[in-house]
């Protein structure tokens, strides 16, 4: 099954504590895990999240600010975010298609403003800044279950079909024949559900697995997937090993 990495946080940074959660049997298939990113102490320096593209779309919560919220998604290559020297997020990471919300409500940078779409994420905020992260899985798990209602968060039977033939799948052909829909069916389904073109989609998928040493059978050679997971995330992969925490 998909199992994306967390973004980079530099092996040299100090008092940023990372935590996740896998959701409740009912939400599994749909959400990836439930997360926590703040600073344990005002830092020195800026800090700055090295963001790893994964086709998940995220709900994103300030504690510090409960207004400040947002639905949030990463493109094809890495974003660097500066977070400042002093914060507390937390989030819901949905697996890839399963968010069917409003797609101009997506943000791909940095959030810094407050909410101002018409889902209940500010009154969820208020209600976890009462919570520490365990005890706000609750709410966060009620919260997707509101969304299912709405059909905001379904089950894409294509991507769900695709996650979990993830391991043999090289190419968009084998994509396709995984979802069981023509090349051209594909695109047009992918690029509705999950706003990436089935190359694009791959291109992801395959940066993920990388990590978890699948890479050989994805990429024509060594060389290639050097070069590919360069572009992707500003360093090779040794680079990128010696310096963040995978």
């Amino acid at each position: 099954m998909y199992n994306p990495i967390k973004d980079g946080i530099k092996k040299t940074v100090q008092s940023v504590q990372y935590s996740e959660a896998k959701p409740p049997s009912d939400l599994v298939g749909l959400v990836h895990n439930f997360w926590e990113l703040k600073t344990e102490v005002v830092l020195d320096d800026d800090f700055c999240l090295h963001v790893l593209p994964d086709a998940c779309i995220n709900i994103l919560f300030n504690m510090r600010d409960p207004k400040i919220a947002a639905i949030t998604a990463r493109q094809t290559t890495y974003v660097l975010l500066n977070l400042g020297k002093s914060f507390h997020y937390v989030g819901i990471q949905f697996l890839p298609g399963m968010w069917q919300g409003n797609r101009d409500e997506i943000v791909y940078g940095f959030v810094d403003t407050p909410y101002k779409g018409n889902l209940p994420l500010v009154e969820t905020a208020a209600k976890l800044t009462q919570l520490d992260f365990f005890a706000g899985q609750l709410v966060l798990s009620d919260l997707v279950r509101q969304l299912m209602k709405e059909n905001l968060v379904v089950n894409n039977p294509v991507t769900a079909r695709i996650l979990a033939d993830i391991e043999v799948i090289d190419t968009v052909t084998d994509m396709a024949a995984s979802a069981n829909l023509s090349p051209r069916q594909l695109q047009r389904t992918l690029k509705k559900t999950t706003g990436f073109s089935p190359h694009d989609f791959l291109k992801v998928l395959r940066l993920q697995q990388s990590f978890r040493g699948h890479y050989l059978e994805s990429y024509a050679d060594q060389s290639h997937f050097i070069h590919s997971f360069r572009k992707i995330t500003g360093y090779t992969p040794a680079e990128y090993f010696k310096s963040f925490n995978v």
